[in-house]
């Protein structure tokens, strides 16, 4: 058998390590994470698959000049003046850089004051402080670029008062969460573990695996895996996220790593790119990409934006490649990276403006 992923460790660990719920790509093999890179590229530009270790394969990320799922890093927005880019000092999560899609804006000619100010509101560049973007000297500095935006305006008026719970505020093109109650968490889910909150056939579930502190938090999963499938769910307790993440009409890509038996026909990836017939319908993937093989074994990334039942395993017996391993990486802009299996982490401040601003948020 080959070997999966590797995980670093992660936060909140559960009871017995989090151990994996089923059989691995290998003997004694780690639970799946995010570093999920594929073929480095030799000087002759040929594609090169990670050697194999003791009968594996590894599906990591290359050091230098190799493929990863998420697309090539990039560097967070500075403003014109090159003052402090948003969440610089961000406790949890990743720093996800620019957000590329962006909301429409009206921008002013001129510094004006906003109509949204409230006099007996919270002066703006406070409130981005308070919800951690920046000191305060440095988010009057973001106000006066031009990076600010208050339900759809931007601007550039230090003397603006906002009230923080009725007013939408972007900052770089993120969303800031305002309200604390809300909570964002990415679980690993390992094999075996049933996508709910709690099961009454005793089965091993999502409450499992929350610790103490999170036991009296109402959250949900946003989406589903299969008892046999792994990687990331979301936990939130944010109802109109949730609803967007799995609405169809928000197309929120998801990328997975499948192990197939190998050898694979040529044109596969091709064929799933441009469609097959199930029998609910016409499906495809976004992207197909050969991240690694050893004999009689391939590992496979694809991305979709489909959220149907068994969606990626009926695709791969459609041509004729049974899944032997199934692997959620990455939903929307979060992933799951280095993430150990059967840990819950939360999601930073970062993330969860690149999250929001994903559905339009």
């Amino acid at each position: 058998m080959t070997q999966a992923p590797r995980s670093g460790s992660g936060r909140n660990n559960p009871r017995g390590g989090g151990a994996e719920g089923g059989r691995g790509f290998g003997k004694g093999s780690k639970p799946a994470g995010g570093r999920t890179g594929g073929p480095k590229s030799s000087s002759s530009g040929t594609p090169k698959s990670g050697a194999p270790k003791a009968g594996g394969f590894k599906s990591g990320a290359p050091k230098a000049g190799g493929f990863k799922p998420g697309g090539p890093k990039t560097g967070a927005p500075k403003g014109k003046g090159g003052s402090e880019r948003a969440f610089r000092n961000e406790r949890f999560g990743k720093n996800l850089g620019p957000v590329t899609k962006r909301t429409h804006t009206r921008r002013p000619g001129k510094p004006v004051v906003s109509e949204h100010h409230d006099p007996e509101g919270i002066r703006l560049q406070k409130v981005m402080a308070s919800a951690g973007v920046a000191s305060r000297r440095v988010c009057e500095e973001m106000i006066q670029e031009g990076r600010v935006e208050v339900d759809g305006e931007v601007v550039t008026e230090l003397g603006v008062r906002v009230d923080p719970k009725t007013v939408s505020i972007h900052v770089d093109g993120m969303s800031l969460q305002l309200d604390d109650t809300q909570k964002y968490y990415v679980f690993n889910k390992p094999r075996g573990v049933i996508s709910t909150m709690e099961d009454p056939e005793g089965r091993p579930c999502i409450s499992d695996y929350l610790k103490n502190t999170n036991k009296h938090e109402r959250l949900f999963h946003v989406g589903r895996l299969d008892n046999n499938t792994e990687g990331l769910l979301l936990l939130t307790n944010d109802g109109e996220l949730a609803n967007r993440l799995t609405h169809p009409s928000y197309e929120v890509p998801k990328t997975y790593l499948v192990q197939v038996r190998g050898p694979m026909a040529h044109g596969v990836g091709a064929q799933m790119r441009e469609g097959l017939e199930l029998e609910d319908g016409f499906a495809k993937v976004d992207s197909f990409r050969l991240v690694d093989s050893t004999p009689g074994h391939i590992l496979v990334e694809v991305v979709l934006h489909s959220g149907r039942n068994r969606i990626v395993r009926r695709m791969f017996d459609a041509v004729g490649h049974p899944v032997e391993r199934l692997v959620r990486t990455q939903m929307g802009p979060i992933r799951l990276n280095d993430q150990r299996q059967g840990s819950i982490r939360v999601l930073g401040r970062h993330e969860v403006g690149h999250l929001l601003a994903s559905v339009g948020l």
